[in-house]
């Protein structure tokens, strides 16, 4: 298995769609980081927000979400409120090759801030939007800036194709636009 380098994710962007909207090159003054990477691609978060709220008390359950848990926010900047917690999703579509699973990462200028950023491994032959899990850790209201840099994707290439893909499978959050809460299949 081989961590992907920028030729690489470049040549599956623009020939095989990897990621679209793709920026060829890493974008970097006055904002977050963006774009590609020596061997990996800083992906963008959108204008959309999820914002988890108390003010309905309920709980949070995975297994029977309630949608009373957030409130939507569209906007430029999003105010994540202390020892909170917001969903929000990539600007960019990903469709991830058979033989590749793609690990994101938070980008160390919001993780110096306290702020972490999560995202769950992108399975082979997954496709759609990217839902990111933001965490404020600190006691602070937090800034999250849209359509910059908010995580890196590593692409990482198996020795040969798996035997069961997320798209074989039928993957529960397959295909997802937008921010996708959470799922359970019946």
């Amino acid at each position: 298995m081989g961590l992907k380098s920028d030729f690489w994710i470049r040549e599956m962007s623009v020939k095989h769609k990897m990621i679209e909207p793709f920026c060829e090159k890493q974008v970097g003054s006055g904002v977050v980081s963006y774009g590609l990477s020596s061997y990996g691609y800083d992906i963008r978060v959108s204008d959309e927000f999820k914002i988890f709220t108390n003010i309905n008390s309920t709980v949070v359950d995975p297994k029977n979400f309630d949608f009373n848990n957030v409130i939507d926010f569209t906007g430029d900047v999003c105010i994540v409120p202390p020892n909170s917690f917001a969903l929000a999703r990539t600007i960019e579509y990903f469709r991830i090759p058979r033989d590749v699973l793609a690990i994101c990462l938070g980008k160390s200028t919001y993780a110096r801030c306290g702020i972490i950023v999560n995202v769950t491994p992108f399975e082979p032959e997954f496709e759609g939007h990217i839902t990111i899990e933001i965490s404020n850790t600190t006691p602070l209201p937090a800034k999250i800036y849209a359509n910059e840099g908010i995580a890196q994707v590593l692409f990482l290439q198996g020795d040969e194709a798996c035997e069961t893909s997320y798209k074989d499978k039928a993957g529960k959050y397959q295909g997802q636009r937008g921010i996708t809460l959470p799922r359970i299949l019946k």
